[in-house]
């Protein structure tokens, strides 16, 4: 297995010189395990995110010396998005001490892991990915899928495209197409689109591409012979590009075109320009270089030359996102501090309380830098989500822009689908729900 292993533990010395040592070495620390892929098909997009999780936690060493006194160690392992080797990464890393949660990056991983973490006692925080049944935190006490899921995702869409349409009634006798990923990342959407249009009474084509996705000349045929009135993309990686260029060949406009929040970065449209424009995808968070937290790493990681990646790249939409993740996870730590030490290295028992117990309301974003990126997060024994909001962004032909208000996520169509999920999933894995009791531990 390849490992890159990119242990960093910063410490500014009276000089101005900065010592790197490995986690070994550290008398105390907080260890971040990340699984990233910089290589294959969905590195474009794998790299930038991998980047500004990096990017965070070196900051707030050299920011603030760590999350009270405990300074942060990390280890990069390369799973190529492929789930054999997430797994392998995920059992090389899981006993390093102080190890926090995992990240997984991929959805298939997080099936994969979600079994194995309760075992382990180490948590999973899946932003924007993963389970969508994990949102029931009474059901799945190690999952963390915060600021929404592909349920939340396909639902925040349709009611975009039935605002478009002139109102949900216009649906009525539509098709919708679904050009989606052949993988549990790309079928996780379905169950929650299924019910939309038995409500509306639109009609849903499901069109897989298999993986990678740079072979799609099939799939656009069917879309051209079946014209349906909406494209749904549910792509990551090279698919999208390929994707949005095969739509323009095939001429469907655009426009009607929209796309999840991973097919909403610049690697998925860069290199089609301005035949994507007019073309809409999910922003689960903001994007650019003015909040301060950016201007913090900025100053803090890339003026002293330890940037991980290319600078041009650092506020980008993805980076952003790695940025967020790192932020949420960071902050688990702190309020676990807060019940169990401050300046204590936390278990991964005691991270998961901090992640079942988070609170970030407008003013502590604005306080941590993050003013404009995201919205509030609240999470609970029940909700492990905490937030279910996003915003649309359309591509003009040079750049992205926020071009709708937040929306969110139904909670009356989301909560009985999730509840029957999860049920399903503990009858089929012969498991019990949490009792009320265990909202303590």
């Amino acid at each position: 297995m390849k490992l890159s292993k990119i242990v960093i533990a910063v410490a500014v010395l009276a000089a101005g010189a900065t010592s790197v040592t490995s986690a070994v070495a550290q008398a105390k620390e907080q260890f971040f395990p990340l699984l990233s892929y910089r290589t294959g098909p969905y590195a474009p997009n794998g790299t930038p995110w991998a980047n500004g999780k990096q990017d965070y936690l070196k900051m707030i060493n050299a920011r603030d010396g760590g999350i009270n006194g405990v300074k942060i160690a990390f280890e990069e392992c390369e799973t190529g998005y492929a789930t054999d080797r997430g797994v392998e990464c995920y059992e090389r890393l899981k006993s390093r001490p102080g190890v926090t949660l995992f990240d997984p990056q991929a959805t298939g991983i997080t099936f994969a892991l979600t079994e194995k973490a309760p075992v382990d006692k180490i948590p999973l925080m899946t932003l924007g990915y993963g389970l969508s049944v994990s949102q029931d935190g009474m059901a799945f006490k190690w999952n963390f899928p915060y600021l929404g899921s592909y349920w939340t995702g396909a639902d925040i869409l349709v009611q975009h495209i039935g605002k478009n349409a002139g109102g949900m009634d216009k649906l009525k006798g539509k098709k919708i197409a679904l050009v989606y990923h052949d993988s549990p990342f790309g079928k996780e959407p379905i169950p929650l689109l299924q019910e939309r249009a038995k409500m509306h009474g639109f009609e849903l084509q499901m069109l897989p591409v298999t993986a990678p996705g740079v072979e799609q000349k099939a799939t656009w045929l069917q879309v051209r012979q079946s014209r349906p009135d909406y494209v749904m993309l549910w792509g990551w990686g090279v698919m999208n590009s390929t994707a949005l260029k095969e739509a323009q060949a095939t001429g469907f406009p655009r426009d009607k075109l929209y796309g999840v929040w991973w097919a909403g970065a610049e690697p998925d449209v860069r290199d089609v320009g301005e035949g994507a424009k007019g073309y809409q995808a999910l922003a689960l968070n903001g994007y650019g270089t003015d909040s301060k937290v950016v201007q913090d790493i900025l100053k803090h990681v890339y003026d002293k030359g330890q940037g991980t990646g290319a600078k041009d790249d650092v506020g980008s939409v993805l980076y952003t996102r790695g940025v967020i993740i790192q932020m949420l996870g960071v902050e688990a730590v702190r309020r676990a501090q807060e019940r169990f030490g401050k300046g204590k290295v936390m278990t991964g028992e005691q991270v998961r309380w901090g992640m079942e117990n988070l609170a970030l309301d407008q003013k502590k974003l604005d306080a941590l830098g993050f003013n404009g990126l995201m919205r509030p997060i609240a999470t609970s024994c029940a909700d492990h989500m905490g937030s279910t909001w996003a915003r649309v962004q359309t591509w003009d032909g040079k750049k992205w822009g926020i071009t709708s208000d937040w929306y969110q996520a139904d909670e009356q169509i989301l909560k009985p689908l999730v509840k029957t999920g999860a049920d399903k999933y503990l009858a089929d894995k012969k498991l019990t729900r949490r009792a009320p009791a265990d909202c303590q531990s």
